[in-house]
């Protein structure tokens, strides 16, 4: 995957998730629309653990995409 896809994809990513922590996504998420964004584990979680779970997968992903940048190898989903 070339960088500039790589890049977007992340920017892409980072605005749902900033959208979900910093606005109100995650209140929004609450209910059945958490169940096929985020998964059917998800169905009776309140705002504050979906905030929690948004807040682990793009800490993650940050590093995947850190790692990425220097590892063209490992840049697939």
């Amino acid at each position: 995957m070339p960088v500039l896809q790589w890049l977007l994809l992340f920017l892409l990513s980072s605005i749902f998730y900033g959208w979900v922590l910093l606005g109100n996504g995650a209140k929004w998420l609450e209910g059945w629309q958490s169940w096929w964004l985020i998964g059917w584990f998800s169905l009776d979680w309140t705002a504050e653990q979906i905030r929690l779970y948004v807040l682990i997968i793009w800490i993650v992903k940050t590093i995947w995409f850190v790692v990425g940048l220097f590892q063209p190898s490992l840049r697939s989903f």
